[in-house]
């Protein structure tokens, strides 16, 4: 009974810290970072402020949550590959799962204009960067530690490093091929065009 309680407590918290991710981000997009505040973004996850501070030391923070939460279930789904599955297939796989996890702000509907456009201004605010670049490092953390272990390597040798980098810039790479494309096209398609390339060892274009 004390297991059953505290994994739902656990679960509960992280529900909370989801809300409050994507009510920074769905503010963020539809007014401005500068006319957001933290007591708007507890508001819109129906929290007090003080409960935002458990979980955020600032809005930045709450936004940029999200690539923690798809980095952390990228690595996870890595770890659940079959062990004799090609790394960058294994890691393809991982990355369809991790973008195919439910997005509350679109439900799954196809974004509108004005939700891109919001979005590009977000990723471009010069006051995120910060933060877009702490979470791009913790991300490659997740995937060395998962690439080690798939491959019985240490997560400070060089072959995890280096493919954790490459994920790392692949990753953003798609990110970025999504927002600068009108209509955006499907992310499965970019993620499966982007690791198929680097699966083949990133032949020049014919």
């Amino acid at each position: 009974m004390d297991t059953d309680r505290a994994g739902l407590r656990e679960r509960k918290k992280h529900e909370t810290r989801i809300a409050l991710s994507w009510a920074a981000i769905r503010l963020t997009v539809e007014r401005g970072l500068d006319n957001v505040r933290i007591e708007d973004i507890a508001a819109e996850a129906g929290v007090s402020t003080r409960t935002f501070s458990n979980y955020f030391g600032s809005k930045g923070e709450a936004i940029v949550a999200r690539h923690h939460d798809r980095a952390r279930a990228i690595a996870a789904a890595l770890r659940e590959r079959p062990a004799g599955e090609p790394i960058w297939e294994a890691i393809t796989h991982a990355a369809l799962a991790g973008f195919a996890l439910g997005e509350p702000v679109t439900e799954g509907r196809p974004p509108d204009q004005a939700w891109v456009e919001g979005l590009r201004l977000m990723v471009a605010e010069p006051a995120l960067q910060g933060e877009f670049q702490k979470a791009g490092a913790a991300a490659e953390a997740e995937f060395a530690l998962a690439v080690a272990e798939r491959t019985s390597t240490d997560a400070d040798d060089v072959y995890p490093l280096l493919v954790a980098g490459v994920v790392g810039a692949a990753l953003n790479i798609v990110t970025r091929r999504w927002l600068s494309v009108d209509p955006p096209p499907p992310m499965d398609e970019l993620l499966r065009d982007v690791f198929g390339r680097l699966a083949a060892g990133l032949p020049e274009p014919r």
